[in-house]
């Protein structure tokens, strides 16, 4: 297929503007998929910090890394929204799963508010040329409500600080999809 599918799309975003040595955030480790991802991208000399509110993440997270011998990652169990509190310095890219957590209980969700939250702080620490991308889950009632708050808030951001970018198959009702923001 020519067009590339919504996570290979996210992707080649993070790997146009992750060079190694970079500090990059995993705003929802999960399974850790990502933050092996961010971790190969930046390199031993890199750093990522990946965050997540659920033990169970945490630990399958670390678990990955462990097998995969990583060591620049730090993972907190916290809300993204709480980056700020974790973080000072210069990002290069930030990564969002938003939804649950698959095979996990589909109450614990991420939401618009702290998600919000999270995408303006992150900003603040984003370098120039620096990118944040939110994969969107909207096939189930929360993410529906995320969706909605985060496209009505995402449309007040000046064009002239952020271009943001959304990437999506229009033929697939509740398909995930992307919204990249860059910091320019």
């Amino acid at each position: 297929m020519a067009l590339d599918r919504i996570l290979p799309f996210a992707k080649v975003v993070l790997k146009k503007a992750i060079n190694v040595g970079d500090v990059v955030i995993d705003a929802t480790c999960g399974k850790g998929n990502d933050t092996v991802f961010l971790s190969e991208l930046v390199g031993a000399d890199g750093q990522v910090f990946a965050f997540d509110v659920q033990e169970v993440a945490i630990k399958q997270t670390a678990n990955r890394l462990k097998g995969a011998g990583i060591e620049n990652v730090t993972l907190i169990k916290d809300g993204h929204e709480q980056v700020l509190t974790y973080i000072s310095g210069e990002i290069s890219a930030a990564v969002f799963n938003l939804g649950y957590l698959p095979g996990s209980d589909k109450v614990v969700t991420t939401n618009g508010n702290t998600t919000w939250k999270a995408v303006v702080d992150m900003l603040s620490l984003l370098k120039v040329g620096g990118v944040i991308v939110l994969v969107i889950y909207h096939g189930h009632e929360a993410g529906k409500v995320e969706r909605a708050e985060i496209e009505a808030r995402i449309t007040t951001l000046d064009p002239s600080e952020t271009e943001v970018l959304r990437y999506e198959f229009l033929n697939k009702n509740d398909a995930p999809y992307v919204i990249a923001l860059e910091k320019k």
